[in-house]
């Protein structure tokens, strides 16, 4: 006697962004009732840029909803080759009138995302202008509660709120949007301009003023690089005091640019006085600072909580052992080869929920995720790196619990190669770079590699 088919789950998908649409295409691909529910007009979630950010607040308080998604700024580009992004089965490649170059502008992201959506027809599934409010489980507390079926009641809202129940919700809002801004002696009362480089779009704006720039990873580097050709004076605040010889050389170019360490204090008069004892009075402080794990309208009564950036608890970084498979994150970790990570994931959530695969149990998982946090507590990471990986094995190990293919060795060499030209060409490395020896020779057999060497060969790097 053949069994009958399972019905399918109605899922809801929050966010239209690279996570979210590969999570659409492979839930229906297991037969699921996919909706979509996206706040923004379009796809591409962090990457379709919005030069509209005049109503934002410039430092926002934690938990607040934004009314910009994107925090993209107009002049940036891919600090990774684009051979190494793209989902398995469609590569990140060039069309006719896109931009080709291997280190593209954002655009280029949105277009091929754009591309993906129309190619696997997820369009239909997606409802566009549409704010997510409120995300609960249906009949808390109950038995439920602890059992694979929970359900769950959204609330959103386009013109008027719509309130629907599911069965199961993943959430693929991304975590490049709340800023994360320092603690500092003075910002409450300093009284000349403040704001987070999530609002950030062009240097026109800082011309002629002296320009505080907090941070110096990849966005505090290139605004920083930005505005010595505006601004009067650029300081760039440094909180490590191992800057990249990229960096020193830009430094060292600029008489209007000069590095710092932190910052001691704000004074009311505009003064900015930096740990060294060394003070400049500013007209504006950037603060590039990074990103908060933010997800307002998640209410799981305690079982999932953000706690100084760390989300949890989560199996390895996807689910919380009490909801799952019900409940699901899309794209917590940092520095990983984004877009393939977010394909295995979005693979074994949509086959757990059909089925095919099972999670270990409960409490095999809170243990995993146990000595998961010891281990980063004995490498002495703190709690606001928790998902950073930065590891190829780490992703190689999860992409096993699906059959995923592993990144070729060739991409993997790639990636290292641009990392250790941007750190000694930090003004060059995308657009002048040369391929190590040891990458060509592992990769020469690709097909996916020999595509790319014959589109690059065709693209100016100017």
């Amino acid at each position: 006697m053949v069994s009958a088919k399972p019905s399918p789950k109605k899922v809801c998908v929050i966010g239209a962004g690279p996570a979210g649409l590969v999570a659409a295409r492979e839930l229906r691909k297991e037969g699921q009732a996919v909706v979509v529910l996206e706040q923004s007009h379009d796809v591409g979630g962090q990457w379709l840029y919005d030069a509209d950010v005049q109503d934002e607040d410039p430092m926002p308080s934690p938990g607040t909803f934004l009314k910009v998604h994107s925090s993209i700024y107009a002049s940036l580009r891919l600090a990774s080759p684009r051979e190494i992004m793209g989902f398995t089965d469609f590569p990140f490649s060039t069309t006719g009138g896109h931009d080709g170059r291997r280190f593209p502008g954002h655009r280029e992201v949105l277009l091929y995302l754009q591309d993906f959506c129309d190619r696997f027809g997820l369009r239909e599934m997606i409802r566009f202008n549409t704010r997510v409010e409120n995300v609960e489980m249906l009949d808390y507390p109950t038995a439920a509660a602890v059992e694979k079926e929970v359900k769950w009641v959204v609330r959103s809202k386009v013109e008027k709120a719509v309130e629907e129940v599911y069965d199961a919700v993943v959430i693929a809002t991304g975590h490049y949007s709340h800023p994360r801004l320092p603690k500092i002696k003075g910002m409450e009362t300093w009284k000349r301009k403040q704001m987070h480089s999530h609002i950030y779009r062009t240097p026109q704006p800082f011309k002629n003023e002296v320009v505080v720039v907090v941070g110096s990873s990849l966005s505090g580097q290139d605004i920083s690089m930005e505005l010595v050709d505006v601004a009067r004076e650029v300081h760039l605040s440094a909180k490590s005091p191992n800057i990249s010889p990229g960096l020193l050389k830009v430094i060292s170019k600029h008489e209007n640019l000069q590095l710092h360490p932190q910052i001691e204090s704000l004074n009311i008069d505009g003064k900015v006085l930096f740990d060294d004892g060394v003070s400049v009075v500013a007209d504006t402080i950037i603060y590039c600072t990074g990103y908060s794990y933010s997800f307002p309208f998640l209410d799981t009564k305690g079982l999932v909580v953000v706690d100084d950036d760390r989300v949890g608890p989560l199996y390895e970084h996807t689910f919380p052992p009490a909801l799952a498979p019900s409940l699901s994150f899309i794209g917590i970790p940092r520095q990983i080869i984004g877009f393939p990570f977010f394909e295995s994931q979005a693979k074994w959530i949509a086959e757990l929920l059909s089925g095919k695969r099972r999670l270990p149990s409960q409490d095999e998982m809170m243990q995993s995720i146990k000595e998961f946090y010891h281990s980063r507590e004995v490498a002495g990471i703190p709690k606001h790196n928790t998902h950073v990986i930065a590891s190829f094995e780490y992703c190689d190990k999860y992409a096993d619990y699906v059959d995923f293919p592993h990144a070729e060795e060739w991409r993997k060499l790639l990636c290292l190669s641009s990392l250790r030209n941007a750190e000694v060409n930090l003004e060059s490395y995308r657009d002048s770079y040369e391929e190590d020896e040891e990458m060509l020779r592992v990769a020469h057999n690709s097909p996916h590699f020999t595509q790319f060497k014959h589109q690059d060969s065709t693209v100016s790097n100017t």
